[in-house]
């Protein structure tokens, strides 16, 4: 029988969900992937706007479609998810 809910890992006291590996379909916007490999690198806000020339505000709004895209609800569940995504494209 198939799981009804992802594989997940413990981090600190909080399990977070793995994205699955037939869910790599999930198309971003350039843009989205450049604040997505910042989020990853544990850039700031402040530095992902300052590095890609946008505004703060900007990045912020990336950051809350990238985590409705991704189905997490915070910065580090964005930051595994990226890490999971990219090595299951290599």
């Amino acid at each position: 029988m198939r799981e009804a809910f992802p594989p997940t890992r413990q981090i600190g006291a909080t399990p977070v969900a793995i994205a699955p590996a037939a869910k790599t379909d999930i198309r971003l916007t350039p843009t989205q992937l450049k604040v997505l490999r910042g989020v990853r690198s544990g850039q700031l806000n402040k530095q992902i706007a300052y590095d890609l020339g946008i505004a703060e505000a900007t990045v912020k709004a990336h950051m809350t479609a990238l985590m409705r895209k991704l189905n997490v609800r915070n910065r580090t569940q964005v930051a595994i998810a990226a890490q999971t995504l990219s090595l299951h494209a290599c």
